[in-house]
C-alpha cells in the first residue's frame, strides 16, 4: 500500500471510532429509559459516595456526547496545525488521546446508566466508584496500546537500491524495509470491534445479563485476528529477514541468512492462494494483503514463504546479496 493509502486507512479508523463511541453514548441512556428516573444522577461525593448531583435524561446522554465532540474537535485541530505527523501519519499522542477519552466516557457513561437503574429516584442511586477505577485502568490501557501501535508505523519505506541485483562494497550495511496494509480487512476489524463493545457496554450499563458478555466474545476474536491479518512489515538487513504482523508488530517470523536459499519475486492473486490474509496453500505461505508483486524466499526445507510488499525485487536483490557475502 502507498503512503496516501496508509493515511486514508488510518484516517477512516480514526472517524469509525469516532463516531462509533459518540453513537453510543447518545444511545445509551434512551436505550434504558425506561428502568430509568425522570433524573439521572451523574456525580458522586467523594467522601460518602453517595449522589449529589444530577442531569435530565438528555441531558446526560448528550453532556458526554458534546464533551467528545469538544475532544475530537481539538485533536483534529492540533493535527492540522502539526501537519498530521511526519510524513501524514497519525502521531501517537493523538491515537492515545483519542482511545484514552473514547473508552473513558464510554465507561463513564455505562457506570452512570448502571447506577441509576431501576430506581425510582436519583438520590438512590448506586456508588461508581469501583466502575471508574475499572474504566480509568482499561483507558490508560488502551491509550498506551494506541501509542505504541502508533510510534511502531513507519512513515516512509527506505528503498535498498534501484536495481534488481545488488553489488554491496565490502563493509557496506543496507536495511529495506516496507509496510502493507489493507484498508478493508482493517474496516471489518473496526466493525467487529465497535459491536464487541456494544455488548459489553450494553453489559457494563445493566441492560444485559453478565452471560451476555459471551455474544461479544466472537466479535472481540474476530476482530483481534483480523486486525493482525490487515497490516504486515518486512524488514531485510544482516539478520535476515522479518516479518511482523498488526500495528503493535506481533506476532513475527524471522528467518536467518543461512535459512534462505533464495529469494525472487513473484506476482501472486488472492485466488491463486486462497483468499486474504495468512494462507496456506500448494504455493507454501503467503502473507496475501494486495494482488501483485511479493517476495517470495525458498528455505532451506525447501517450502516458500511469499509476502505481498512493495519493491519486492529490491528486498529479493539485497538478500541474496547478503547470503552472498555470507557465503551461502
Amino acid at each position: 500500500m502507498t503512503e496516501r493509502g496508509r493515511r486514508s486507512a488510518a484516517a477512516w479508523g480514526a472517524v469509525g471510532w469516532c463516531v462509533g463511541v459518540l453513537a453510543l453514548l447518545v444511545a445509551l441512556p434512551p436505550a434504558a429509559s425506561s428502568r430509568l428516573p425522570e433524573r439521572l444522577a451523574t456525580h458522586w461525593n467523594a467522601g460518602s459516595g453517595r449522589p449529589d448531583g444530577s442531569m435530565a435524561l438528555w441531558a446526560a446522554a448528550l453532556f458526554p456526547a458534546l464533551v467528545w465532540v469538544l475532544l475530537t474537535a481539538v485533536v483534529m485541530v492540533a493535527l492540522r496545525r502539526a501537519g498530521s505527523g511526519a510524513g501524514g501519519a497519525i502521531p501517537g499522542w493523538a491515537v492515545a488521546s483519542l482511545g484514552f477519552g473514547g473508552v473513558m466516557l464510554l465507561g463513564g457513561q455505562a457506570s452512570i446508566v448502571r447506577a441509576n437503574l431501576d430506581h425510582a429516584d436519583w438520590h438512590d442511586a448506586d456508588s461508581v466508584t469501583s466502575w471508574v477505577v475499572g474504566t480509568l485502568v482499561v483507558a490508560t490501557t488502551v491509550g498506551s496500546i494506541g501509542f505504541l501501535a502508533a510510534r511502531r508505523a513507519p512513515s516512509q519505506t527506505p528503498p535498498a537500491t534501484d536495481g534488481p541485483v545488488l553489488d554491496l562494497p565490502a563493509g557496506q550495511r543496507l536495511i529495506w524495509l516496507a509496510r502493507t496494509s489493507n484498508p478493508w480487512l482493517q474496516a471489518v476489524s473496526a466493525v467487529t470491534g465497535l459491536l464487541a463493545i456494544a455488548v459489553v457496554v450494553g453489559v457494563l450499563a445493566g441492560l444485559a445479563e453478565s452471560v451476555a458478555v459471551l455474544a461479544a466474545t466472537p466479535f472481540a476474536l474476530a476482530c483481534a485476528l483480523v486486525l493482525g491479518c490487515s497490516s504486515v512489515q518486512a524488514r531485510v538487513s544482516e539478520r535476515g529477514l522479518d516479518v511482523t504482523f498488526g500495528p503493535l508488530g506481533w506476532p513475527g517470523r524471522h528467518w536467518a541468512l543461512e535459512d534462505i536459499e533464495s529469494a525472487r519475486t513473484e506476482n501472486r492473486t488472492p485466488a491463486q492462494v486462497g483468499g486474504w490474509g495468512y494462507r496456506l496453500s500448494g504455493l507454501g505461505t503467503t502473507v496475501m494483503l494486495r494482488s501483485g508483486e511479493c517476495l517470495v524466499i525458498r528455505t532451506g526445507r525447501d517450502k516458500d514463504f511469499a509476502v505481498s510488499v512493495d519493491d519486492a525485487d529490491q528486498a529479493a536483490a539485497l538478500l541474496n546479496a547478503l547470503s552472498a557475502r555470507h557465503g551461502r
